[in-house]
């Protein structure tokens, strides 16, 4: 962890990642200076944080002074088509992100899982595969809605795990952006569907920086792919690392796959039973994929079999991911407020057997809503749209032959809607197919106020 001393890093952003960016660095002995377009009063704790380690801070800004500056960090959230990071490149300085300085300070083995809808549950159940075979895992990155399993961001678990150590992260696309070293030791591309067109000019662009995850890996390393995935079933043939394939319809030359009522990982031509059907938890055919994809990854670090098995058996999930909430009256409330783009709306809705009553819509990302409008014909009862653009999924439903919709403008106006509607036996799902922002904070915020709402009916028995 040597060569940082005297180093003079701007940090974009106050947020998770900006001040753990700047607690390592100014650790490092580097000079840190962090910006943020917020005032200061809406940061009042990390400036706090910030000047308290030394950090020269710049609030309330757009304004970040490029001079002397050695390293530029901005924070995912951070636009590559910001005037600062194009000026930046303008003048030619290095420009990094949080999970490539990660991975040049890190001792530890990297385990990288990227993709556009399962990240989260394979990240944790990958680790928690590990700590079952014994192993001191640390983990970290883009987690949201994993609290109990007390995910750090990458460069914080990097700086502090020892080298015998395993870092299990889930990235974005938004950190790949600015990689040139970074090097997973196993790396796991699940899926990549159409999300964040606001953000990427193309669906290109966007699948493209989901694929530089495997950029550096050599011979040596693993990369871990949906082989029923186009997009990354095509990527295959050009991997430098040791490729495994998983497929939930199909058999595949190596890696996961089903067998009957048996989960598979064929590795270096040995066949491992990883699991029963009936030993999974957790609802829809989606989660075999990430089961087979965090099992492959467990085994391909070392794990025995028996451990990744004890793991799947005691996994229930993750906060805000088809998460049951309570059961009211013989109608069941699920909580999927991480839902936010149409496939990961359509592979939940295909997840639920049961009538199910709907809440959907937020704020658009770019998405066509064809998808969506087409499941929601086959399997709701009622579908209650909120948020700024509730038409898209509405004109989406109707183009669909579906018409059993109405509108909500609060959170709490659509959980009553919904309850009225509900029989015995059905269930009401919050699955917005959107994202958060123009009504919460976030996925996670949404989702805790839609539990809090059902949980107050709960305690009324009705």
């Amino acid at each position: 962890m040597d060569g940082y001393s005297g180093v003079k890093v701007a940090v974009i952003g106050m947020a998770r990642t900006g001040m753990a960016v700047a607690e390592v660095m100014r650790s490092l002995d580097a000079s840190v200076a962090l910006y943020d377009h917020k005032p200061e009063s809406d940061l009042a704790d990390a400036v706090e944080r910030a000047r308290a380690l030394g950090v020269e801070v710049h609030a309330g800004t757009d304004f970040v002074d490029l001079t002397d500056v050695d390293i530029l960090i901005p924070s995912p959230g951070v636009p590559r088509t910001s005037p600062v990071l194009e000026e930046a490149v303008r003048r030619g300085l290095e420009i990094i992100s949080e999970i490539e300085l990660a991975y040049r300070i890190a001792k530890a083995s990297i385990i990288a899982i990227t993709g556009t809808n399962g990240k989260t549950t394979t990240t944790v159940l990958t680790a928690r595969m590990l700590a079952a075979d014994g192993r001191n895992v640390w983990l970290a990155g883009n987690v949201a809605g994993a609290d109990a399993d007390k995910p750090v961001p990458l460069v914080s678990a990097a700086f502090r795990a020892g080298s015998n150590d395993v870092i299990v992260a889930e990235v974005s696309t938004f950190q790949l952006e600015w990689v040139k070293s970074f090097r997973p030791k196993i790396a796991a591309l699940l899926n990549v569907t159409n999300d964040h067109l606001d953000r990427h000019a193309s669906f290109e662009e966007y699948a493209a920086l989901k694929a530089r995850i495997f950029e550096n890996q050599r011979e040596d390393d693993f990369a871990i792919i949906n082989a029923e995935n186009s997009i990354t079933a095509a990527l295959a043939p050009k991997l430098k690392g040791h490729v495994l394939q998983f497929a939930r319809l199909s058999r595949v030359e190596e890696g996961g796959f089903v067998k009957g009522d048996e989960l598979i990982v064929r590795l270096n031509e040995v066949d491992h039973k990883i699991c029963d059907r009936s030993d999974i938890r957790l609802r829809g055919e989606h989660n075999i994929e990430n089961i087979l994809a965090a099992a492959c990854a467990a085994l391909a670090f070392g794990a025995k079999p028996e451990s990744v098995r004890d793991a799947i058996r005691e996994f229930t999930g993750v906060e805000h991911r088809l998460e049951e909430v309570a059961v009211i009256n013989g109608v069941r409330y699920i909580n999927n407020s991480m839902c936010t783009n149409v496939d990961a709306a359509v592979r939940s809705i295909e997840a639920i057997d049961e009538p199910q009553i709907v809440i959907a819509g937020g704020k658009d990302k770019g998405f066509d809503y064809t998808p969506l409008g087409e499941a929601l014909k086959r399997k709701a009862k009622h579908v209650i749209l909120i948020g700024a653009d509730a038409h898209l999924i509405e004109n989406a439903a109707r183009r669909a032959g579906f018409s059993a919709l109405m509108r909500a403008d609060s959170m709490r106006e659509a959980v009553e809607k919904a309850r009225r509607l509900a029989s015995p036996g059905d269930v009401v799902v919050l699955n917005p197919g959107c994202a958060s922002f123009d009504m919460f904070e976030s996925f996670e915020h949404r989702g805790r106020v839609f539990k809090e709402i059902v949980r107050e009916f709960a305690r009324e028995g009705s």
